[in-house]
């Protein structure tokens, strides 16, 4: 059973949840798909795969308030959803993975199967096992926050991208989580997809659950290595949001005077142009139109000001043979090798950031980074097929285990990278 908010793909969380499902199904599982928010994707048309959904709204795109609000907290509906469409599955050999919870489905579905004793497994998308924000940043000072997570100082911190009464809800919400939803305390695994991210939460996930490190998947076809030359420009791309950096790209790249395309949108568009007129703004583009941007660029730059859990657009940068400038406080960093397949820069700093550009503005650096990261990435390519196999370890690990909570010890699931180190 694969559990998220939405049935359809509209970010990376979903994307995930789908393409997963699509290949556990194509793999010869029965998969049973749970969701609030239609409608579904048509990837999700497989025999092997029944898709329930409870036809409700996003709670933040839902006008009527006071609904929005109670089902955040506890969704009814989708509890009872979950428990018709979870009674005629067998505990023994059905596993429960989480995806997305915290947009439209709420931590009640949750309940409802821990409940009934199925094993559960919740990817690690982002932060909200732990944070009431889910980023572990204060939008309003614009830093990463240090705070603990449901302390004091955490719920008199006015840190809401929107208002201090939407913090106060989110407050409320992470209680019912815990107390009522029982996330994480009864979550029997959890799927880190980042070292970073992992290191991070590892403090706030009960000791008797087992972390998984598994990479997600992205879908590149192997063609050639981006020729870069001295007319290539640097690229950005992503939601166009105060957290995601984008103003300290353009603010660097209008002191450098460089080429700077931008694929994306969001509320600071119009701020981003303001600031760095010269730069290409695309809007939000399929993906087989940003991955051909990115085969003409010089170089992607990820300047997230927050931690990110993975950051699959330098991946997706790397397979097509560019280099990635990439925040040294962000997980993305992971995923570049400084120096060799990309740079690292300091976080928010944006003297590091043009620092870093300007290595890359020698086109002989960009096309041997870029070279270099070609090579990394084909080597062991994080593909769907090796997703699948990893996740099957995963559950076999988990179903076999003699107790509702794994031992830590047991069940690591090395990936082939951590197994080369």
């Amino acid at each position: 059973m694969v559990v998220n908010d939405f049935s359809h793909i509209n970010g990376g969380a979903a994307k995930i949840a789908v393409s997963s499902a699509v290949g556990l199904a194509q793999a010869g599982h029965r998969v049973t798909f749970v969701a609030a928010v239609p409608p579904s994707s048509p990837e999700l048309n497989h025999y092997n795969i029944t898709v329930v959904n409870s036809g409700q709204f996003e709670i933040a795109e839902d006008k009527n308030r006071m609904r929005a609000m109670t089902q955040g907290l506890w969704n009814v509906k989708a509890k009872r959803l979950i428990r018709d469409a979870i009674c005629g599955l067998e505990v023994k050999d059905t596993i429960v993975h989480i995806h997305g919870w915290t947009k439209a489905l709420s931590s009640s579905v949750i309940r409802e199967c821990v409940d009934r004793k199925f094993k559960t497994i919740c990817t690690l998308h982002d932060y909200f096992v732990a944070c009431p924000n889910g980023g572990f940043y204060n939008h309003r000072k614009g830093t990463i926050c240090s705070l603990k997570p449901m302390s004091l100082p955490c719920i008199l911190e006015n840190c809401d991208s929107r208002s201090f009464a939407q913090k106060q809800w989110r407050v409320a919400r992470q209680l019912v989580q815990e107390r009522l939803g029982r996330m994480p305390a009864r979550i029997d695994a959890f799927i880190a997809v980042s070292k970073f991210s992992r290191q991070i939460l590892t403090p706030f996930i009960p000791p008797e659950s087992c972390i998984f490190d598994i990479e997600n998947p992205i879908s590149v076809i192997k063609t050639f290595s981006a020729e870069i030359g001295e007319g290539s420009r640097f690229l950005y791309v992503g939601r166009l949001s105060p957290e995601k950096g984008g103003r300290l790209v353009s603010r660097a790249a209008a002191d450098l005077g460089c080429g700077l395309d931008i694929v994306g949108d969001g509320i600071e568009r119009a701020e981003l142009e303001r600031i760095y007129p010269k730069a290409q703004f695309s809007g939000w583009l399929p993906a087989d139109e940003t991955l051909d941007q990115m085969r003409k660029a010089r170089a992607l730059i990820f300047p997230s000001l927050w931690y990110e859990t993975q950051g699959l657009t330098v991946l997706e940068a790397a397979a097509v043979g560019i280099p990635s400038i990439v925040s040294d406080t962000s997980a993305a960093r992971d995923l570049v090798e400084h120096g060799v397949t990309g740079l690292w820069f300091s976080g928010g700093n944006q003297a590091s950031l043009i620092s870093a550009m300007k290595q890359l503005q020698n086109t002989g650096n960009a096309q041997k980074m870029g070279a270099a990261a070609f090579q990394s990435f084909w080597t062991t390519p994080p593909t769907l097929e090796r997703h699948i196999k990893e996740l099957e370890a995963a559950y076999a690990t988990v179903l076999n285990a003699p107790t509702t909570g794994p031992k830590k010890g047991l069940c690591q699931l090395s990936n082939e990278r951590d197994s080369e180190t």
